[in-house]
């Protein structure tokens, strides 16, 4: 349970340092004051500040006031922030607040947490190409570590989607047998047509055991469980490859995530179920502790996925997020005077309290759903005490 609160607080702070750092560099650049940069979040253990050319460090929360940027580090360990001058509206006379910046500089800098989240899935992909990421198996002449069968798709009403089996699964036996191509476990299949088997598979690290019974599969005639297979293993490439799959699966991703979005905004809307899990902040760490027993690629896999998502949920038009942020400068440009600040802070506000609400509610489906891995989590945190 360890190296599940650790992977868990070591990939948030990744996520969340790199998009404030976006933040933070931008509004130097544009000549916004950044009154302080922190790693973690208060209460402030110690910061340092540059005075007369040199680093001055104290303690706690001393020195508040400074001229300069005040650097911290943070009791709370996950990742980190920057408090702008002016980013609440104040000070608009002020040439170093961000309240006095032109409307485009203004959206350069909320923009830019986003941006980094882009470029650390990028970083993250191409990393986990150099280094060997999990792939189909296209030929037998592929350089392959850690070949296995993976459950690729799975029929509705099938014996397969009936059992539990989700798309994703390894395959790791069938009635005690292993198999190294799926040629061989359509084979073994094809003649069990009503019969009863044991199915073990992994998912996120976990072997679970299915008895399922084989029938005929319309579409392909054969006796079968109703899932598609493919061979994957960890596939490496060379530097200059690992780029450009970097940021092609970068785009991929992105389209994936958009698509899934929007699916999920379009059932909400129209009464059908929304067919996707949502996780909050306990079904991650659970799912990032069941991540970092894979290794390292699949470690940084999931950190692009989490950024990615990161990403898009935070340039959304919503109230609290940078993208309302940026929607309230989008009408500033077009009435030609900015919006009542009052009157946004009260919208933010009213957005961010619904954010929270949103995610204690599915942080009670993720203690529901996850109750058993929670559970050992929570006696692994206490044990350490």
């Amino acid at each position: 349970m360890l190296i599940t609160i650790i992977a868990f607080i070591l990939i948030l702070s990744v996520l969340v340092f790199a998009h404030e750092f976006g933040h933070f560099w931008t509004a130097k650049k544009f000549g916004a004051k950044a009154e302080e940069f922190g790693f973690g979040f208060p209460p402030r253990i110690f910061g340092w500040k540059k005075k007369n050319g040199k680093r001055k460090f104290f303690w706690g929360g001393q020195d508040e006031e400074s001229e300069d940027t005040i650097y911290s580090i943070n009791w709370i360990p996950i990742g980190g922030f920057v408090k702008i001058k002016g980013e609440d509206g104040e000070s608009k006379n002020d040439p170093e607040s961000f309240a006095s910046k032109k409307p485009w500089k203004r959206g350069i800098i909320l923009s830019a947490g986003v941006t980094m989240n882009v470029l650390l899935c990028i970083v993250c992909l191409i990393i986990a190409f150099m280094l060997g990421a999990p792939q189909i198996v296209e030929s037998d002449d592929q350089m392959v570590k850690d070949p296995k069968i993976q459950i690729m798709s799975v029929l509705d009403e099938s014996p397969a989607k009936e059992a539990g089996l989700t798309m994703g699964d390894v395959l790791i036996s069938i009635d005690g047998q292993q198999f190294a191509q799926v040629e061989e476990v359509q084979l073994f299949i094809g003649q069990k047509d009503q019969q009863e088997v044991t199915v073990v598979v992994e998912r996120l690290g976990e072997q679970s055991e299915y008895q399922i019974t084989a029938e005929i599969i319309n579409e392909t005639g054969n006796a079968g469980l109703g899932v598609g297979l493919v061979k994957t293993g960890i596939v490496s490439y060379p530097w200059y490859k690992a780029i450009w799959l970097g940021f092609k699966g970068t785009w991929n991703m992105f389209t994936q995530i958009i698509v899934a979005f929007a699916t999920i905004i379009k059932n909400a809307f129209t009464g059908q179920e929304i067919g996707a899990d949502i996780a909050g902040p306990v079904g991650i760490a659970v799912i990032t502790g069941r991540v970092a027993r894979m290794g390292i690629s699949y470690i940084l896999q999931f950190t692009a996925l989490l950024s990615m998502n990161l990403a898009i949920i935070n340039f959304l038009p919503l109230p609290a997020l940078d993208g309302g942020r940026v929607l309230f400068l989008i009408i500033e440009k077009i009435r030609g005077r900015a919006v009542n600040q009052k009157v946004e802070q009260i919208v933010h506000t009213i957005g961010f309290f619904a954010l929270m609400l949103l995610i204690v509610v599915v942080t009670g489906k993720d203690l529901w759903r996850f109750r058993e891995s929670f559970a050992n989590l929570w006696h692994g945190i206490v044990s350490i005490f």
